[in-house]
């Protein structure tokens, strides 16, 4: 989809959105905050629901936890114009209490509309309700709990649909400063996350792909996904001699030989 179809099916949605009552947070928003920023972006950010001054503002992200997401997003050398960033609420929620479920399937719709729109190849949800709900979405099994959440932060998804990256909430480091220097190292992932792998074009784990000799994941989840993980990348960057059947995790297949 070009991006004037994509800005005019957006338009339509906000415009569905401004009319939306179907849960109670219609009764005490002041705006309804679809999702913004880059329309072909590879990655869409997913945070929980606007706060109080994005809701008085009308404007994504301008609060204190967007202040904190902005610093983060710099440290990995990321601006909001590289992204697409959304919530999985469109309404505020009153005194930032936690979501309830029928809020959350009620909003559901329109963040799978965003998503068709779009069509990013990562999603990055960010916090323990926005990643249960998004990897539900992507036929994955989330976390279970909130004091769960954190085993999956950073980890990259896939199950032959979107690729899936849970990330902390900014939030977290308002109410615990200490937690900001390991989501740092986190959000960095985001700038590798942000484009394919440089060797791909010319690498054999593409040709053998595409002759049905290897499963797709291992594009997905490294040639497409976290390629600083390749085994294969990191000897190419030094300079290191590898044998073409030299998998992405560095076992070697002899059947590609």
């Amino acid at each position: 989809m070009d991006v004037p179809e994509k800005e005019k099916q957006l338009s339509q949605l906000i415009s569905r959105l401004q009319y939306c009552h179907s849960c109670e947070l219609a009764r005490s928003r002041n705006n309804v905050l679809p999702g913004a920023g880059n329309l072909q972006a590879r990655l869409m950010l997913i945070a929980q629901a606007p706060g109080d001054r994005e809701d008085s503002e009308g404007r994504l992200f301008i609060g204190p936890s967007g202040q904190v997401l902005n610093r983060l997003l710099k440290q990995a050398g990321l601006s909001w114009g590289d992204l697409f960033l959304t919530n999985l609420l469109k309404c505020r929620l009153p005194r930032s209490r936690r979501p309830k479920q029928r809020e959350i399937e009620a909003c559901l719709p329109y963040l799978e509309e965003e998503v068709q729109i779009i069509d990013p190849e990562i999603l990055v949800p960010l916090g323990f309700y926005a990643t249960r709900s998004v990897m539900l979405l992507n036929n994955l099994t989330p976390p279970q709990s909130k004091a769960s959440s954190s085993d999956f932060f950073g980890q990259l998804f896939w199950q032959e649909r979107r690729k899936v990256f849970p990330l902390p909430h900014p939030s977290a480091m308002l109410y615990k400063p200490s937690l900001e220097k390991g989501a740092k190292q986190l959000y960095g992932k985001l700038r590798i996350l942000s484009r394919v792998c440089h060797w791909y074009q010319m690498c054999p784990i593409r040709r053998f792909y595409e002759k049905d000799l290897l499963d797709k994941s291992w594009i997905e989840m490294y040639c497409r996904g976290d390629w600083s993980r390749c085994v294969r990348f990191q000897k190419e960057e030094q300079g290191i001699y590898h044998p073409d059947w030299m998998l992405p995790d560095g076992s070697l297949d002899e059947n590609l030989a």
